[in-house]
């Protein structure tokens, strides 16, 4: 074999179809993926987070050796001492990559030499996004997804919306039905490289999650068979009967690109075609997909690399202990989340958005920490999705550039949406008092501590007025100092 060139596959490039993959020949290229220490060790990963990633890796590389490439998988201290191995061992050959999903491991790549080509793990190029986000005054994620729709012609008839609107929301908010189970979830058998990943990390992963290509195929497949009718009007809601409700839980294969989002279309398309799924399920599913998931990617590329860093609300409390120990606090809510959190890493968007972020957005939580501690902690935190996700929704740190108004709420929304608030000490419905629920409280002094932030703030004027109407705003301040230092201490 003569070896002309090596292909750098990272961990979220596991696809043969995309990529540098799809150039490859197996007669005059080596396969190279580097299992980094700096990637296992350089912080407080979630290990079934680690489990998922490595495994699945070493399950690509398996793969990709069957198939007849040469492929060296590499342990090293750090990416660059693995490639800088590998150069060494094939006489300085020309290492090529698809374009990396960060900054940071762009230049990395860059300044080592590596010769990069478009990443079409998306499937809007960033120089398409970036067409169409300058030529934006505001960068409404609606107005991206109706051109998406129309330029993919996905569940439109010309360019007129199928079902003769553009989304479905009100159809798809309803709270948890009372003792809801739904259909079962795959459960994934573990195979020797599996268990090889598990004993290096000591970790006894869960059955949750797929490492192999045919495992995501088949979660797609169990989601458009049992869970994509049900998937819209509950997509919203929270329960302790059932950790996932009708989520597809997908993310995790399409950020490691097991799955491509073009087959996850394809395959939901089909399904809508057939009759059989509401357009409510169908629409409400694709939008996350051709939607949001596309609008973030090209919004983390579009708002630079110093993005990460804003804290326009300048929110500097230290990471509440609650966010890491379920036993520091006594909210249903959080104490729920955070478990799931620990048992297998995921949980799914209205959690992450409605408790998590509201919780820290309302408590001036620093935003880095913040989402160092979500890059950490759930399987599919891939470094471009968190930051604009964390930054502009989650803690509305960047002043307003990707959401005109900061999604904070009392426990009147997580009683709605829930069952979390049934048998927890605190009462969403009070603001002052012993067993007022922190949410309620912190959500009217979050409104106060910031009002002359948002004063002229067209979304918030309702809220903000709403302070005056309060009777209590001096009582109900004094207890906001009390939950705060109760909720430093873990005893909230």
């Amino acid at each position: 074999m003569q070896v002309l060139r090596i292909i750098y596959i990272p961990f979220d490039h596991l696809h043969r179809q995309f990529g540098a993959l799809k150039l490859a020949d197996k007669k005059h290229d080596v396969i190279v993926l580097v299992e980094s220490a700096r990637m296992t060790s350089g912080r407080k990963w979630h290990k079934e987070r680690l489990f998922f990633l490595i495994s699945s890796a070493r399950h690509f590389a398996q793969e990709l050796r069957t198939e007849g490439f040469t492929v060296e998988y590499i342990k090293a201290a750090t990416t660059i001492d693995g490639l800088t191995a590998v150069a060494s061992k094939y006489n300085g050959l020309p290492i090529i990559c698809a374009q990396p999903s960060s900054f940071t491991q762009m230049k990395q790549l860059q300044d080592f030499g590596v010769e990069f080509i478009e990443n079409d793990f998306f499937l809007t190029p960033r120089s398409l996004f970036t067409q169409w986000a300058d030529k934006q005054k505001n960068f409404l994620m609606e107005s991206f997804y109706r051109a998406q729709r129309i330029r993919l012609s996905i569940l439109v008839e010309g360019n007129e919306p199928a079902g003769g609107a553009w989304n479905f929301d009100k159809d798809n908010r309803l709270p948890p039905p009372k003792k809801y189970e739904g259909p079962n979830y795959l459960k994934h058998a573990r195979d020797e490289i599996d268990l090889e990943v598990a004993k290096e990390l000591d970790h006894t992963p869960t059955t949750t999650w797929a490492t192999t290509r045919k495992g995501a195929l088949a979660q797609l497949r169990n989601f458009i068979d049992n869970h994509f009718a049900e998937f819209g009007p509950l997509e919203d809601a929270m329960t302790t009967d059932n950790w996932a409700l009708h989520h597809s839980l997908l993310s995790p294969y399409l950020n490691n690109n097991l799955l491509h989002p073009s087959e996850v279309i394809h395959a939901a398309v089909k399904a809508f075609n057939t009759g059989n799924i509401p357009i409510e399920s169908a629409e409400g599913f694709i939008r996350q997909i051709i939607g949001w998931r596309e609008y973030v990617n090209g919004m983390y590329w579009f708002l630079g690399s110093d993005y990460r860093n804003n804290n326009q609300l300048a929110a500097n409390r230290k990471l509440l202990p609650l966010f890491r120990d379920p036993d520091a606090t006594q909210m249903n809510c959080v104490k729920q989340t955070v478990s799931d959190i620990n048992s297998r890493a995921w949980v799914h968007h209205i959690p992450r958005l409605m408790v998590l972020s509201n919780l820290a957005v309302i408590t001036g939580t620093n935003p880095q920490e913040f989402l160092d501690w979500m890059r950490e902690v759930f399987i599919d935190a891939s470094e471009w999705v968190m930051v604009p996700n964390v930054i502009g929704m989650g803690v509305h740190a960047d002043g307003g550039q990707m959401m005109t108004k900061p999604y904070a709420a009392g426990g009147a929304y997580i009683s709605r949406m829930s069952n979390y608030c049934k048998g927890c000490v605190y009462n969403p419905k009070l603001r002052v008092g012993d067993t007022a629920c922190p949410f309620t409280t912190l959500y009217w002094d979050f409104l106060d501590r910031q009002k002359e932030s948002f004063v002229k703030n067209h979304r918030m004027s309702q809220q903000i007025f709403g302070l005056k109407r309060l009777s209590d705003l001096p009582e109900l301040k004094l207890r906001a100092v009390e939950v705060l230092e109760g909720l430093e201490k873990g005893e909230i």
